[in-house]
């Protein structure tokens, strides 16, 4: 199958090429490098079956020739990031909305089957645990700009789920705080990346508020498994899934749990929201998915425990020395 993966540079979106060239496909990558990186698909530069295309899905004379040629498309190409979207709201917006609505129009111009990446963001501040795919969103004000993240991730799924109403094929896979090997060291979107880099440097690790706030951490393979399956099942046409393990964790329990996997004597400090960020800042306490649609139709089960996914991911920093 003639499969194209946009972001197939990124974290998640490198482990889904490896899953997919180890499965036989032909696989061309979209990516522009903002965040991806080259290191994370050399292994298939030079195979016959992978093709790598420096270039944005904000450039449709680019992209339209890989759509017309795929059989499937994985759409995982975003501005994330709640840093990343705090430091440049415009710029995620466009990327976020425009770039994907450009994916979309073409797939369904060439009726191409289509899995569209989105996020636990959605929910917002919604406490209706553990969050069903039809739970109602709840966000802050405008004045807060990192929900902007949420409400573009919500406009790209509307986007979605109104061409399926017109034909297109297409799935929705909410991915909740997706981790492990090739976590960017500079921990934009992911605070597991910034509290082992800070452990393993021997830096204060930061935690913000008073890091009561819990949230559920998915190693990698799980979210690529399932994945996979949205853009094969038919089942799966039509919907949203949420992909996410269903265990919690504060913040505090998580600095402590990486600082006694890397063997660090790290501080632990708490920080407030206004001096990690400087603008106006919200969070949610809690983020808990339901994952019952998406053990129900795409066979998903969270098989990797936090702690032996954590090991995994710090001795890859390690071996690394991206610390």
């Amino acid at each position: 199958m003639r499969v194209l993966v946009t972001g197939g540079a990124g974290f998640i979106g490198s482990h889904l090429v490896d899953a997919l060239m180890a499965e036989g496909h032909t696989v061309t990558v979209l990516d522009n490098l903002t965040t991806g990186q080259i290191a994370n698909i050399a292994a298939h530069l030079e195979h016959p079956r992978f093709r790598f295309v420096e270039d944005s899905i904000l450039n449709p004379a680019a992209l339209e020739p890989l759509v017309r040629d795929a059989e499937t498309i994985y759409h995982l190409a975003a501005a994330v990031g709640v840093k990343y979207i705090v430091d440049d709201p415009v710029g995620s917006i466009i990327t976020n909305v425009h770039g994907t609505e450009n994916v979309l129009r073409l797939a369904h111009r060439y009726g191409v089957r289509t899995v569209i990446a989105s996020s636990s963001e959605v929910y917002g501040k919604s406490t209706q645990l553990p969050l069903h795919e039809d739970a109602d969103r709840l966000l802050g004000p405008t004045t807060v700009g990192r929900w902007a993240y949420s409400e573009a991730k919500a406009i790209d799924e509307f986007f979605a789920l109104g061409l399926a109403a017109q034909g297109l094929p297409v799935s929705i896979v909410r991915y909740f705080n997706s981790y492990g090997p090739r976590l960017d060291a500079r921990g934009y979107g992911s605070v597991i990346a910034r509290f082992i880099s800070q452990a393993l440097r021997g830096e204060p690790i930061t935690v913000y508020n008073d890091g009561e706030q819990t949230r559920c951490f998915t190693y990698v393979s799980d979210t690529v498994a399932a994945t996979l399956k949205a853009g094969t099942l038919d089942a799966a046409l039509g919907q949203p899934f949420n992909v996410g393990a269903d265990a919690e964790i504060s913040m505090n329990d998580l600095a402590e749990l990486i600082r006694r996997l890397t063997g660090s004597r790290s501080e632990i400090v708490h920080i407030p929201y206004s001096e990690a960020f400087a603008v106006p800042f919200e969070e949610t306490r809690r983020r808990r998915p339901d994952v019952s649609r998406a053990r129900a139709v795409l066979g998903f089960e969270a098989r990797v425990p936090l702690e032996e996914g954590l090991r995994r991911t710090v001795e890859w920093f390690r071996s690394r020395g991206t610390g």
